[in-house]
């Protein structure tokens, strides 16, 4: 198959797809407007970051299955693909370590100011009496916002460092998921009111759909306590920004963001975001899902998904419609609830 891969992606993973038989095009400053015309005969389109909009897919007589090369797939237009026959697939889970492990990066970070420790220190600046002001975390109450692979593996780093990890009440959640929160001594709320006002840090592990879309609000931020952290490294359209501007300068709100709702396309350009700017933000440039480790899982995935493709089965498919008929078989795995990055 003819392959445009419009993202970073490993070599050797486009080694070994070139020695299944494909043609791969690695073209990983493409931007969405540059799509169509990159697209031209292609049949796999493999994405991170790059947004592939209704008219790309609108106007492709070839292509037929769309990778997200992690689990979040709101930057894709899925109404549109299943519109046209094309089947969109994330590879969920396998960076969930990666963004797990920045999630609580963050949450040290903050809690003893690293950030502005080494800022002061490379300027000549010593004080070390305003930097020995810490809360610590141990014993903390932490509550995760959704119990995917990336939530379960934050919670058991929080635990780890000795916090009590809260989490709401799902009498759907699935067994696996289930035992393992048991295992890491997770405990259960009734619902989200009662996890803001009880809990110190409160970290965001949810993928984008319409009932998460600001789920952070000001009534929401009107119910953590003051000095609360707020974690976020799944998207930032989570977030109702004004509103946590707002409760960071009313009541000494804190927070550690990987994601913004005005992040820049490209991989390197300016960002224009209050957010990303407010001194109680540490932020991150959404690299989440950016080390070797979580990038080479990923990769060896989304090269077995397109050999899995080219044999008759779609793995991962997250698409929300029938698809046209005559494509391979579709298997859906759903993504789990942590997708994010």
């Amino acid at each position: 198959m003819r392959i445009l891969v419009a993202d970073t992606f490993p070599e050797a993973s486009l080694t070994e797809l070139t020695e299944l038989g494909n043609e791969c095009f690695y073209r990983p400053d493409t931007g969405s407007e540059q799509l169509s015309e990159a697209l031209s005969g292609c049949e796999v389109l493999v994405v991170r970051s790059t947004r592939v909009p209704a008219a790309v897919l609108d106007n492709t007589d070839t292509l037929r299955l769309v990778i997200r090369a992690g689990s979040g797939t709101n930057t894709i237009d899925r109404a549109a693909a299943s519109r046209n026959g094309v089947h969109v697939c994330n590879v969920p889970g396998r960076n969930a370590t990666a963004v797990a492990e920045l999630a609580f990066a963050l949450l040290l970070a903050l809690d003893r100011q690293i950030a502005d420790n080494v800022a002061d220190l490379r300027a000549g600046r010593w004080d070390k009496r305003r930097y020995s002001r810490a809360r610590g975390i141990h014993g903390r109450r932490v509550g995760v916002l959704g119990l995917g692979g990336i939530g379960l593996e934050f919670a058991a780093r929080a635990a780890a460092f000795g916090t009590h990890v809260h989490a709401i009440e799902n009498p759907e959640r699935g067994q696996p998921a289930s035992d393992r929160a048991s295992a890491i001594g997770v405990e259960f709320v009734r619902n989200l009111d009662e996890l803001a006002r009880t809990c110190d840090v409160l970290s965001l592990h949810l993928p984008l759909t319409e009932t998460t879309r600001n789920l952070v609000d000001r009534d929401l931020l009107a119910q953590v306590p003051p000095g609360a952290i707020i974690l976020n490294t799944s998207r930032g359209e989570l977030v109702d920004e004004d509103a946590l501007i707002e409760a960071m300068e009313t009541k000494g709100v804190r927070a550690g963001i990987d994601v913004f709702t005005a992040e820049p396309e490209a991989s390197a350009g300016s960002i224009d975001s209050p957010l990303a700017g407010h001194p109680n933000v540490y932020g991150t440039h959404h690299i989440g899902a950016s080390t070797e480790q979580a990038q080479q899982a990923v990769a060896s995935e989304v090269v077995r998904m397109i050999d899995a493709f080219d044999a008759g089965t779609v793995l991962h498919c997250v698409n929300e419609d029938t698809l046209l008929t005559g494509q391979p078989t579709r298997v859906t795995t759903p993504a789990p609830s942590g997708g994010a990055s």
